[in-house]
């Protein structure tokens, strides 16, 4: 995978762009200056990034990711992450019929839905997962491959399915690990 040098990175024009930062030359990114990027986060190939969104450092969002930030805006916490071919949308027509969908249609005509996404530090979702409007997926929180996760999550919890359902507890062997890693960077 080939990524961007820091010049092409910062001739962009982000909104804030932290250290070590790798965006594949495959990548589109959109509206870049309303995107916050922390240290060390990567994005892969074949992913669009777009809107209001803000990763915090170490994150990862891998090939063929769709993060649609819109007005209403995507956030990733520190060491939070998406597998392969995951889609978060901040925003969503209405499916009912009532009005109608699609960008090419004025506002006037549609009803959308525009709420904003919150993925909690130490979250990873699965890949081929869904992230619907106004979710927020707490601190430790993982989600299994092809799960669509329509409302908010609890802490340290493990989900899964269509739609997503806590199934257990997440250990949390890992925030020793975190301090370890941080501490090294002192």
């Amino acid at each position: 995978m080939a990524f961007l040098s820091q010049e092409q990175l910062l001739a962009m024009g982000f909104r804030s762009l932290g250290k070590n930062v790798r965006i594949s030359d495959r990548a589109a990114i959109y509206n870049a200056d309303q995107i916050d990027i922390g240290d060390h986060s990567r994005i892969d190939d074949f992913c669009v990034v777009s809107g209001k969104v803000s990763l915090g450092r170490n994150v990862h969002i891998a090939v063929f990711c769709n993060v649609a930030g819109g007005s209403a805006g995507v956030t990733f916490d520190d060491f939070s992450g998406l597998a392969y071919g995951c889609q978060v949308f901040s925003q969503s027509d209405d499916y009912t019929g009532r009005t109608l969908t699609n960008p090419t249609v004025p506002a006037t005509y549609k009803r959308e839905t525009k709420r904003a996404i919150h993925i909690g530090r130490h979250c990873i979702v699965g890949t081929s997962s869904l992230i619907f409007p106004g979710v927020t997926l707490a601190e430790g929180c993982s989600v299994g491959a092809m799960s669509m996760v329509t409302k908010s999550t609890e802490a340290w919890s493990v989900y899964s399915g269509v739609p997503a359902r806590r199934l257990k507890d997440r250990k949390r062997d890992l925030l020793a690990l975190e301090q370890a890693y941080l501490d090294s960077e002192r």
